[in-house]
């Protein structure tokens, strides 16, 4: 039995094969939810994993073939109407959206020594902003239907990393939104919780980086983006209904 059968999903941030937002996608289409998604290929570009213009196009493609509806949108979430741009397309397309992941995030690795306010001005819209203002019109407009909230972090409240400031803290900005909203609107029957994937083999991983991250995994492998795309997918379903305001360090026990 399908646990998410026709319901509607919005992931953000799909634009690389090898990324977690389409390990989401097709983890949340394989128990039967239609799949809006969002992509920002001028972003991938500036990263050197590169960026493929084609993906989102065929993505969409790939996905109607699991048996499900899905809908794209090349969108810069960092707009500020980006949110309004975005739910009212998935009104339009697909209609009513019960569960939202919010797995999109700007990231250029700076020390304090690298710091300026222009960088932190450029993670802040997509990090902060836009997850915080998709979130909260998400429950407005649709939290009499109840529904599932999900974000991504990066676990800097364990494992704060050196060398990537801006990041760190605009991601920890929204563990502390996570747990304020849940409290928020759990008498609506919304939840709310974000995971921490830890490092994830999601197509940036050079050889020396994995032999470097590899012992720190006790499991004996780095993480994938299906590892996180499954635990995703329980918490966008009824079976997780007694569980918000979490933040879930879903890592295989990495340590560093």
């Amino acid at each position: 039995m399908n646990r998410l059968q026709d319901r509607i999903a919005i992931v953000t941030g799909v634009s690389r094969r090898k990324g977690i937002g389409t390990a989401i996608c097709k983890a949340l289409a394989s128990e039967g939810a239609n799949i809006f998604f969002t992509d920002w290929v001028p972003f991938d570009e500036t990263q050197e994993y590169g960026g493929d213009e084609s993906f989102p196009g065929l993505f969409e493609k790939e996905l109607s073939k699991l048996g499900v509806k899905s809908s794209q949108l090349s969108i810069n979430l960092a707009d500020r109407d980006a949110y309004e741009r975005l739910l009212d397309a998935v009104e339009d397309s697909l209609g009513t959206p019960a569960i939202l992941v919010n797995n999109a995030a700007h990231c250029q690795e700076v020390s304090y020594r690298e710091m300026t306010s222009e960088i932190l001005d450029m993670h802040y819209p997509v990090n902060v902003r836009s997850t915080c203002m998709l979130s909260t019109h998400f429950v407005q407009r649709y939290g009499t239907f109840g529904g599932r909230i999900i974000k991504l972090v990066s676990g800097q409240e364990k494992t704060p990393t050196p060398g990537n400031i801006a990041y760190e803290t605009t991601k920890g900005a929204i563990s502390i939104f996570t747990q304020c909203l849940a409290r928020e609107v759990a008498s609506l029957g919304v939840t709310v919780n974000a995971v921490d994937p830890g490092p994830t083999d999601s197509g940036w991983m050079t050889d020396e980086i994995r032999d470097l991250l590899l012992p720190k995994f006790p499991m004996g492998r780095i993480g994938t983006p299906e590892d996180v795309a499954k635990l995703i997918a329980f918490l966008a379903s009824d079976d997780a209904q007694w569980i918000t305001g979490q933040i879930i360090h879903s890592d295989g026990g990495f340590w560093d």
